[in-house]
Parts: C-alpha cells; sequence; structure tokens
C-alpha cells in the first residue's frame, strides 16, 4: 500500500510538471504565433542589394530575402506587414509607411536616417572627387548628424510610439563600409575609407542615443559585418557596382540573413 501511494504521488507529481511544462511550451508558442510585427524603414531593411525583388512593391525594392521576411518566415507571426521602402527618409518612414502600426502591434523594426544625413551624395562624392572632397562631405554629413538628425529621429520614434504605445521597438544600424588594411583596390585612399567608418559610427551613436531615450532597442550590425566588409575578400556588402548604382554599399542576401538578422533576433530576445 504505502508503494503503490508514493507510486501514485509521484505520477503525480510527473504529470503535473509535464502539465505544467507543455503549458508554458504552448503559451510560449501562443505568444510568438500572436505577434503582430510591422518592418518600418530605409533601403537596409526593404532588402536593396540583395535581389529577389517584390514586384508588387515597385521602386521600394522590398526584397524576399531581406531581414524582415527571413524573421517573419522563420517566427509566423500572426500578422506581419512590410513598408520599408528604398531611399526613405525620416519624413517618409512617418508620412507613408506607419498605416500598419496599432495599438495591437507588439514589434517593430526599422533602420532609419542614412538617407536624411546625405550618405548617397557622401559615397558618390568619396567615389567622384578628390580625398579632400570626400572627407569635407564627410565632415558636412557629421555636422547635420549632431544638428538636425536627432530631432527627425525623435519625430519618427515618437510617431511609433503614438500608434503603437504597445509595440517593443528595435532600430537597427548601420556596417561599417571597408575593411581597412592598406591592400584594397576598391577606388578610395586608406583615408577616405577610414572616414566613411568613422562617419557610420557617428550615425549609429546618435541614433542609439536617440533610440534609447525613447526606450527602444537599438541593435547593432558592426561586430557581426566584421570580416565580411568591402576589402575583405569575402565581403556582405556591395562594392560601387556603375552596372547597378542603386545597390551599391548595401548588404547581399548574405549581409541581411548573416549580418542583420542575427543582431535583430538578439535584440528581440529570439
Amino acid at each position: 500500500m504505502k508503494l503503490s501511494r508514493f507510486t501514485a504521488f509521484s505520477s503525480s507529481l510527473l504529470l503535473g510538471a509535464v502539465l505544467a511544462l507543455t503549458g508554458a511550451g504552448a503559451a510560449q508558442a501562443a505568444e510568438s504565433a500572436a505577434l503582430d510585427y510591422v518592418a518600418l524603414g530605409d533601403s537596409y531593411s526593404s532588402g536593396v542589394g540583395a535581389g529577389s525583388y517584390d514586384s508588387a512593391s515597385g521602386n521600394c525594392k522590398r526584397s524576399t530575402k531581406a531581414y524582415p521576411v527571413l524573421w517573419k518566415n522563420a517566427n509566423a507571426p500572426s500578422s506581419f506587414a512590410f513598408t520599408a521602402c528604398s531611399g526613405a527618409r525620416t519624413g517618409d518612414v512617418t508620412a507613408g509607411q506607419l498605416g500598419p502600426l496599432s495599438t495591437a502591434t507588439d514589434l517593430v523594426s526599422l533602420t532609419v536616417g542614412g538617407n536624411d544625413a546625405g550618405f548617397a551624395d557622401v559615397m558618390t562624392t568619396c567615389v567622384t572627387q578628390s580625398e579632400s572632397a570626400c572627407i569635407s562631405r564627410i565632415n558636412q554629413a557629421k555636422a547635420y548628424v549632431d544638428t538636425t538628425l536627432p530631432g527627425k529621429l525623435d519625430s519618427v520614434y515618437s510617431a511609433i510610439r503614438s500608434k503603437a504605445p504597445n509595440a517593443r521597438v528595435v532600430v537597427l544600424g548601420y556596417p561599417r563600409f571597408y575593411k581597412l588594411d592598406g591592400n584594397c583596390v576598391a577606388g578610395l585612399s586608406e583615408n577616405e575609407r577610414r572616414a566613411i567608418n568613422d562617419a557610420s559610427d557617428y550615425l549609429n551613436a546618435a541614433t542609439a542615443k536617440r533610440a534609447a531615450d525613447h526606450g527602444y532597442t537599438f541593435a547593432s550590425v558592426v561586430s557581426a559585418f566584421t570580416g565580411h566588409e568591402i576589402c575583405s575578400g569575402a565581403s556582405w556588402l556591395h562594392s560601387v557596382n556603375w552596372l547597378n548604382i542603386g545597390e551599391s554599399y548595401h548588404p547581399t542576401a548574405a549581409g541581411q540573413s548573416g549580418g542583420y538578422l542575427p543582431p535583430f533576433n538578439a535584440a528581440d530576445g529570439a
């Protein structure tokens, strides 16, 4: 009798533990399935450079290989809205991308600020003009990051919070573009490549500060891209391509899956 009671008691404990574990697992699965995810931002979020563009997205060039779609495919949220668009500035995000946000939105991702700071013009200047012109244009962009960009980022972040007050917001940064080793044939001097990398760090630092001030998570992609910069021999970034200038200095499909998705997963807790 004592043995059978002990056996019954042990069995009930085991069953309770199993039910608790399966209940927790079911709850976690339900939570994952119930996520409403909205992906905002510029070309680094839309997936320019990764190929496999959705024809319905037109000039926004939303790629099926962009990190938001890769995250969606792996996590199967209950809803997914992908409004990131090539060339988007902060004002474009607030004016045209926030429609899917609501009180039900659980997760938001975005990259924004590079176009406001004149990234494309910086790279054009550095590739086509002198080293002194390149450095001067970079310093002009950094001055913009100091004086004007913070207010524009505040406007975007506040608008997101207003429309999606319950959402977890992950702001992703930009990679360093060049491996610095003095042995790169990329049409730019070592000083220019270093200045471009420093400018990216400068933009990331400003963006991280504004994100933190709004209670958002900043996810740096610099470490993920280390060893995969232009001139590394294993680049996840397109160098200048005169036949497809729009993809220049954007992540490849490997850059989206290896450079952007892991930091997003880590920031989201996945």
